[in-house]
């Protein structure tokens, strides 16, 4: 993995957009580390999107609607909530200002759940042309970032994304779909992505999708039917 760090003053959310273009991302060493290291991983983790796992009993999770699902109403808060769920965290201050305005741009999305109105997991990440960057999770309540994370991939589907990007992969990852594939397969299925026309706001916003509804966007890309 290769890794290069400039200081944060030099780093501007255009110039971050122009690192995940070539396949090169940001991270700190801790919240308060007042440098940014470029990482250039060899092995990437990404989830096809076409072959999302989801369990039978996180199927019933998401069926029974129990969490709300709800897309960029607390992005900051979202944001906050991954960088303390961990003693020690790679979202410095200044990165988290980054996303803010990227987020404010509409380049960075946050996929939240709810339980009783109560924000207990989610993820958030960049959208570049058709690619979606993961960039952290939490949950404080078992599934809830599963769900999450479930959401988005049908969003992602419904609106023509190619390239879900986790970074690195983790055993968490992988039971749901990630693998790994090698920078020069990375950068192929990254330009691919980036040339394609891809709508963050595919659905319906006035609609609310249910879990039925994920479901069955899930299961048609498994078996390639389009909806």
């Amino acid at each position: 993995m290769s890794r290069r760090s400039l200081s944060p003053d030099g780093i501007t959310p255009e110039l971050m957009l122009r690192a995940y273009s070539i396949g090169v991302f940001p991270m700190a060493e801790s919240a308060h580390d007042p440098w940014l290291h470029w990482i250039e991983p060899r092995q990437r983790g990404i989830i096809p999107l076409d072959q999302f796992h989801i369990s039978r009993s996180l199927a019933k999770v998401i069926r029974a609607d129990q969490f709300e699902v709800r897309i960029n109403t607390d992005f900051n808060t979202m944001v906050e909530a991954c960088a303390n769920a961990r003693e020690t965290t790679w979202i410095s201050h200044r990165l988290r200002s980054l996303y803010g305005a990227l987020h404010e741009q509409g380049f960075a999305h946050s996929v939240e759940t709810y339980f009783n109105n109560d924000l207990v997991g989610g993820l958030f990440g960049i959208t570049l042309g058709g690619a979606f960057f993961g960039e952290s999770m939490f949950h404080k309540m078992t599934d809830a970032s599963k769900v999450a994370l479930a959401y988005l991939v049908a969003r992602l589907i419904k609106g023509n994304f190619q390239l879900l990007d986790t970074q690195f992969i983790t055993p968490h990852l992988a039971s749901l779909g990630a693998i790994e594939i090698d920078r020069a397969a990375y950068l192929s299925h990254l330009d691919r992505a980036l040339m394609s026309d891809a709508d963050f706001y595919a659905f319906d916003e006035n609609h609310t999708q249910q879990g039925d509804e994920i479901l069955k966007i899930l299961t048609a890309a498994k078996t390639n039917i389009f909806i």
